[in-house]
Parts: C-alpha cells; structure tokens; sequence
C-alpha cells in the first residue's frame, strides 16, 4: 500500500481558522490541561501515601543498638562452631611462607578482588615468585569458597561479573553463573597467573606493623592446622594489598535460646550438606523428606536457597523481618555461538560491557546506547542513589527535588514487583506479607524466578514477624509474637557484618600500625583521608581496594578491576623510576586532604539513603540518628558521587599525567 500524501496546503498560507474553532480549541486544550492536572494531583497523593507507608514500614524495623543486635561469628567464643570450616582438603593444609621470609608483595585475600591484584601485578610484569597470597579460608574463591549453599549463583549478569573473562577466553555456562561454576572458575583464574601453588590457606594476619627503619611491613600471621595447635610466623613484605572482602564476616540474630535449641543448627555460609543430604555439585536434599525445617532471614540468600528447601522439606517455615524486593530473573544457558557474536565480539568488549551497565544503573544513559544486559538489575536506574551518578544536586537547596525524582523513577518499577507479587502468591495475606514498602537502593534487590511461587506450596509458611524478627528459641523451635513454631532443623540466613563498619584493619580483624606508632583504625575514626580510595598517610605501601573514597556499582568485581589496575600501574610506575631499589610509597597529607574534599563535594548525591529502611548499607538504621557534625565526618567515607564512569575517567586523566602527582615516592 502506497504511503498517503499530506495534506495539501494553500500557497497562501495555511487554512483559517474560525472564531468559533478557536473557542472549541480552547475548551478543549482547557479540558485537557485539567485532566492532566488532576491525574498529577492524583499521582503526587498516590506517591505520597506509598512514602508514608515506607516510613511506618521502616519505624518499626529500627533498633538503637544497629548492628549490635547481631551476633558477630568471628569475635563470639559461645558461637565460634558456626563458623567452622566445613570445606578443608588437603591444600588448606599446605605451609607454603616460612618463619621470617621476606615477601615484596603480599595480598590478602583470594576472592576475586586478591586474583585480581595478582593477576594485574603479573600483567604489568611482576614475577609470578614475587606475589603471595594469604586467605583465612580453606581455599580460592572468598565468599564463593565459603557459600555453597544450594541454589547459590551470581546475581548480576556472568558475562560481566567473572574477572578476566577476555584473558581465560571462557564461555559462562549460563546468563547468571551459579557458585560452583564460579569457584572452579576463580581456581583456573589463580592457576593461569600462578598464584595458586604458592597461596597459603587458613592463615589469618593479625598485625602489621611498619618498620620505618627498614622500609617494610613485619607481619605477624597464624595458620589453622587439623588436630594442631595453630602456626605463628612472622615475616616483612614491602607491599601489602588488603582485599579482605566485604561477604566475610557471618552473623547470627542477637535473640535469646540459640543455644537451646537442640536440632542442627547452621549459618547458610557454611552450608551442612551432611545434615541435608546432597551436595553442591547435586543438590538432593533427601534428608530433609521427615524434617521440619526452619530458616531465619528473607534477603538475597534466602530468595536462592528457599526454593531447594521448599522441594525437598517435609514442612519449611520461613522466618520474615523485611521482605525482599524479587524481581524476574530470566536465567537461560549461554548459546556459544550466539555470545561470540552478540557479547564477545571485539577485545575490550567486557570493560565496555560493564560500563553499559553502570551508565544504566547511574541514570546516565546516553542516546546511542541501548541495554546490552538487558536484564531487570540493569533497568533499576534509581540505584544510582546509592552507586552515584552525573546531575547529581550541587546544594543543599537542590536535595529535595533530587530526591524526589528519585523516589518517581523508582516508584513505578516498585509497583511493578509489588503486583507480580499479587500476581504469583494465590493467598492474599501471605501476598500482602511479602511486598517490599522501600525503595529498590535501601536493600540490595534480589531477582528470582521459584521463589515467589513456593508459597504456593502447601508444605512452606511464612512467617511475617512485622519488622521485630523472631523473638527467641527453645529446645524445640522459634517463638514469635508468643507462638512457638515446631521446628527439627534450623538455618540462619542471617547475612554478614556490616562491611561497611570500619576501616580496613577492622575489617579484616587485624591491627595495622603506621609510622610513629599511628593506628590505622583511629585514623579512620578521627577523619579518613586517601588518595584514589587505595592508599592513605602514614601507611607506606599498604594498598586498600576501596570502596571509602573510590567508587561502587552493583557489580563489585568491575570496580575490583579499576582499581586494582590502578594499583598496579602506581606500583609499576613507582618503581621503574628507581630500577633495581627498594621504594616506598605513600601520598602527601596535603594529596590526601584534598582528595577528601572532592568526595565531599559530592557527597549530596546520597541523600537519598536518608530514610532508608534498616539494612547494612545504613549501619541497621543508625546513620539517619547521628548529629549532623557526625554525619558531616562520616561523609568522608562515602564513594566517588559521581559514579564509577566519572571516577575512572579521573584516574585516567591522572595516570596520562604520568606525575604520580600526590604521591611521595622514594628509594631507599
């Protein structure tokens, strides 16, 4: 059919228009503008009645104590049996430094942040005998070597999160790769950069102290060892990369009875196949089919685990505080063919990939880009509230109007995943119970495809404890709201610390000890101050991978890569200018002060975390309670504001600088 032609128009001019025309035009653009004015009236009372609800949601869920009302697994002796190791081999066992070895770069950790220094450092030329890593765990992976809980797989697209895919040339299984693919993965990655053979497992730093005298680290270490008394080493280093990890830490619920409670008993970290039957690699839970099984906790982890425990549970009850927000996932094995030529097509498409990624959760879309993921992570664009992003607000006038065109971009994607709840759950309570009354950045949001649906299931209860958590244990069971629910076997999907607590020493349980005696956790207490986020004054050499002062995104393991690019380029780069010497590296206070400032700069663009429902990233609810000069302090240990894009762009502007400028470099 053959296109229509306009309409002709006179070649005097458009056709007049009457006197009578203009009043019905009038009326009618009148009507119109009224309508719209009454939806927007209509919207604007709609959003606030939701945020209204948020905030009574949240109320009940605060507690003064924070994340004291947890029971922390690495510092408690009642409860240490819970974080045993349950995965140990005969490589965790292996002695691989020895008593007063001299170590030029030792890392700490092996998740993929510690493989990913390693492997940069090995890029850039450092020998493979020059790199060692020390882990607590039994193994490679970090929380992929202590998660292996069954349903257990990476919530963010597998094509950007595996480190290095480009170099291991490996094809992801599927679109979002399960844990034990991921494990094994992370083990080829150690193997290829040589990084395995010498890492020693089950070995804990406990200090560092720097020895000004002698320009390095003396470290004092113990490994675990089966039916030994633990192995104390001391050793230097003259570089230490402390990736310690932010999934570390496994907590308990700080309630009365745990240990009454006369059934087994563990955290999904530490995953006790002997007592479910079955295994990761197979995971048949056949010794649930008699069990009456309870699991307290509803985040990320238990949306993966419940639909497992739910198919193979004689009856599973499931512990609520906060429900959270499920999304579609979509999961679907990966077509070969179809990922070399639609994902990896060229060199360099990963980092591409990724930044795709980020630019969508930032907000900060630009016209020739389309959704390479694709998926409903990288359609939560309001998450830029808390990752960062360009536009954000300048002043404290501007906050408002930032923050509610937050809340409209979220609200109707909030909606959306509250009616596919309706959608799914058959019983309208038990629906009512499980919606999310936040916004998609107060929590990490999950995607799931089973676990919605297992409510349908007869054999599984949720129990809604309305923001309070489970009120203690017996012998026998859990009570909430006075009831005790029956339970044989009990599963704590309870999370980790607060990663967000602490400074670097803290967070890996260690002291770190500075020149002239200076402790690393009080200068993170007093006022923290880095440059880049990945070192700081009066610690030579002692590298951090962020997140204070650098930059976040969902995907932690592409700012891993940034950052630990950047530090290898400073450790490289600071040493061909003296080749063949020893050098110390450290940035100017001046350097690091102002580096801090520019993240204050930027700091508004968080303030939508202000009235966020209790979670980790607020320190359970107590950030909004602080004085406003403590706020002011902890500003500083927020993220770059502007987002990762930004942030990589200003390292690269100063890397192209080649001055290494701030930084006080010496051969000694």
């Amino acid at each position: 059919m053959a296109d229509q032609a306009a309409p002709a128009v006179p070649a005097n001019g458009p056709i007049p228009v009457t006197e009578q025309e203009h009043k019905v035009n009038a009326a009618k653009s009148q009507e119109i503008n009224d309508q719209s004015a009454v939806l927007d009236t209509q919207a604007a009372e709609a959003a606030m009645k939701v945020q209204q609800k948020y905030e009574e949601e949240r109320q009940k869920r605060l507690r003064p104590e924070g994340d004291n009302q947890y029971v922390d697994l690495d510092t408690s002796d009642e409860f240490k049996y819970y974080r045993d190791d349950p995965w140990l081999d005969e490589r965790s066992e292996k002695v691989t430094i020895n008593d007063n070895e001299h170590i030029k770069h030792l890392i700490l950790g092996a998740g993929c942040g510690g493989l990913l220094y390693g492997a940069k450092l090995a890029k850039s030329g450092v020998p493979a005998s020059e790199i060692r890593i020390v882990d607590s765990a039994g193994g490679i992976g970090g929380t992929w070597y202590w998660n292996r809980y069954p349903g257990l797989m990476c919530d963010v697209e597998s094509y950007i999160y595996l480190p290095l895919l480009e170099d291991m040339k490996y094809i992801p299984k599927h679109k979002y790769s399960y844990g034990q693919e991921i494990r094994q993965y992370l083990n080829s990655l150690a193997d290829k950069f040589q990084l395995s053979e010498t890492a020693m497992y089950r070995t804990k730093i406990n200090s560092l102290v720097w020895d000004d005298e002698h320009h390095r680290w003396k470290v004092s270490m113990s490994k675990e060892r089966k039916g030994q008394p633990p192995l104390e080493l001391s050793i230097t280093t003259q570089f230490i990369i402390a990736t310690s990890g932010l999934l570390l830490h496994p907590k308990l619920p700080g309630v009365t009875g745990i240990e009454t409670f006369k059934g087994p008993s563990f955290h999904t970290s530490r995953w006790a196949y002997s007592v479910t039957g079955g295994s990761q690699s197979d995971p048949d839970l056949d010794r649930l089919s008699d069990e009456r099984v309870g699991i307290i906790g509803t985040g990320a982890t238990a949306i993966q685990t419940v639909p497992h425990l739910a198919k193979y549970a004689k009856y599973l009850t499931v512990f609520q505080r906060t429900p959270s927000s499920v999304d579609t996932r979509g999961q679907q094995e990966t077509d070969r063919k179809t990922f070399s030529s639609t994902v990896a097509t060229h060199p360099g498409w990963w980092k591409e990939r990724n930044l795709n990624m980020v630019r969508h959760l930032s907000d900060a879309i630009k016209p020739t880009d389309t959704n390479l993921v694709d998926d409903k992570w990288s359609q939560c664009h309001s998450y830029r509230a808390i990752i960062g992003g360009p536009n954000g607000p300048t002043s404290m006038e501007d906050i408002p109007a930032f923050v509610a065109s937050l809340y409209a971009t979220d609200m109707p994607r909030a909606e959306e995943i509250r009616r596919r709840v309706d959608d799914i759950v058959k019983d309208k309570q038990t629906a009512q119970s499980l919606k999310h009354w936040y916004a998609s950045w107060c929590k990490r949001p999950t995607f799931h495809d089973d676990y919605l649906p297992c409510f349908n299931q007869s054999n599984v209860e949720l129990i809604d404890t309305d923001g309070k958590g489970v009120d203690s244990l017996t012998a026998t069971g859990a009570v909430v709201a006075g009831k005790e629910y029956p339970l044989d076997i009990l599963i704590f999907s309870t999370g980790f610390r607060a990663p967000l607590i602490g400074g670097p020493a803290r967070r890996a349980d260690m002291t770190v000890t500075g020149r002239n005696g200076k402790d690393m956790d009080a200068k993170y207490d007093e006022s923290v101050a880095t440059l880049h986020g990945v070192i700081t004054h009066d610690f030579p050499n002692f590298f951090i991978p962020g997140p204070f002062q650098a930059a976040a995104t969902a995907n932690q393991t592409f700012a891993a890569d940034v950052l630990s690019d950047h530090v290898a380029y400073i450790i490289t780069q600071a040493q061909a200018k003296y080749p063949g010497q020893k050098v110390v590296i450290e940035p100017t206070k001046e350097a690091e002060e102002m580096w801090a400032g520019e993240i204050l700069r930027r700091s508004l663009n968080s303030a939508g975390m202000a009235g966020c429902t209790p979670s980790y990233l607020n320190g359970e609810g107590v950030m909004d309670s602080l004085p406003m000069e403590v706020k002011m302090k902890a500003a500083r240990w927020g993220i770059w504001g502007e987002g990762l894009e930004s942030f990589m762009n200003v390292l690269k502007r100063w890397e192209d600088d080649g001055k290494l400028e701030g930084l006080d470099i010496r051969a000694v």
